[in-house]
């Protein structure tokens, strides 16, 4: 390595190493200059009522979240479970896709799509969708 390189490198080293053995003195009397005789000042008072109510409030909070949300969560899973269930068991008693009454106002098509056959949207889902050119009533 270069002698410039390692002289730039270690200047701010140093410069710390001389602050810092300077700084004891000047930083005691300093210390003692600042700081407040009596420990009980309004200040401190203040600072550790907020401390413990923010302690307090994270506390409750994670009571909430654990206690609340989580159990909150399930029966709303639970419950969604149970609506697509019901969904998919009406769907059972329809007649067939190819059966049911298609009308006019239903898969209207101006222009055919740029994917595919030109007839299906791009959320085509053939479970739930039919559509079939030839049969309108």
């Amino acid at each position: 390595m270069f002698p410039q390189r390692q002289i730039l490198r270690a200047a701010p080293r140093l410069a710390a190493q001389l602050r810092a053995a300077n700084a004891p003195v000047f930083r005691s009397a300093l210390q003692r200059r600042l700081a407040s005789t009596s420990t009980e000042n309004a200040f401190i008072k203040e600072r550790q009522a907020v401390k413990e109510h923010a302690a307090a409030t994270t506390e409750l909070w994670r009571k909430i979240s654990i206690y609340g949300v989580i159990p909150a969560l399930l029966l709303a899973g639970i419950n969604a479970y149970n609506l697509w269930n019901e969904h998919w068991e009406h769907w059972e008693h329809l007649p067939p896709l190819e059966e049911r009454v298609e009308y006019p106002y239903q898969n209207i098509r101006t222009k055919n799509f740029p994917w595919g056959d030109g007839d299906k949207t791009l959320f085509w889902n053939d479970k739930v969708n039919y559509h079939n050119k030839d049969k309108t009533t």
